[in-house]
């Protein structure tokens, strides 16, 4: 299996290889590279698909050091696997933690992202009490893990068709990277200078609000709500999914 050694730690990684435009894709809390086969199978004869499983999911390994799981370790592993693959800029896209993940990529290397696809997803909180209460949601998740294993981690169609090995690397992910740290994403949307795509289920409450809010201060952000489609929209939708990310990548 492709993995990239990044200081120490093995990311698991697909390419799906091509002269095509490259889209990076991540995944959400608790799902893996597999949540993206619909799309890597749909559109690998025209575009490269690049799908990798964060810190403490899926085929990536799982250190037992805290420190070594952040948002800024995030980051540092998607620009890793771009300079890899030898990949200069790439339409960055994520879904829910992947999706918070492709804007705070955004905002530390605006020159390596050719446009984002933001999928079920938030921009994070600027009124702290919110950010708290958000991260209580984080840790609760984690203890969960810690005290029921893989058993408890739950979730929606995007979780249940991913593979997991270790609840003791997403409790640590839910610690680390799951848990928000400051304002800069959501502070910095007004300045996003590429084409963004948002893509959120009719039945995805808890990311209604932030999609419309992204969608409201992103200049030029193309909205998409999707019907009878929760969480995982890409994988309860993937033929309207795959009709307006083929629209958006087709007119970059």
């Amino acid at each position: 299996m492709p993995h990239l050694d990044r200081d120490g730690v093995r990311l698991y990684f697909e390419d799906s290889g091509g002269n095509g435009m490259p889209v990076l894709l991540t995944h959400g809390f608790g799902a893996s590279t597999a949540m993206w086969r619909g799309q890597v199978e749909a559109f690998r004869d025209r575009y490269r698909f690049i799908t990798w499983d964060m810190r403490g999911h899926g085929a990536t390994e799982c250190p037992d050091d805290r420190g070594l799981y952040s948002q800024r370790h995030t980051a540092e592993d998607m620009r890793a696997l771009l300079d890899h693959l030898e990949v200069e800029d790439a339409v960055i896209a994520g879904h829910s933690l992947g999706g918070f993940m492709s804007l705070a990529f955004n905002v530390r290397y605006p020159e390596r992202v050719r446009a984002m696809v933001l999928q079920g997803c938030g921009p994070g909180y600027r009124n702290d009490a919110a950010r708290e209460t958000w991260n209580q949601r984080a840790e609760s998740r984690a203890r969960a893990l810690d005290d029921g294993g893989l058993a408890a981690l739950g979730g929606n169609s995007e979780v249940t068709v991913s593979i997991q090995n270790s609840a003791a690397g997403l409790a640590l992910a839910a610690r680390g990277i799951l848990s928000q740290v400051d304002a800069r994403v959501i502070d910095s949307l007004s300045g996003i200078a590429v084409p963004v795509l948002i893509v959120v289920g009719d039945g995805d409450t808890p990311y209604l609000v932030g999609s419309d809010y992204m969608a409201s201060h992103i200049p030029g952000a193309v909205y998409v709500l999707v019907a009878d489609a929760g969480h995982g929209v890409n994988v309860d939708q993937p033929e309207v999914v795959n009709k307006a990310l083929g629209d958006f990548l087709g007119a970059l």
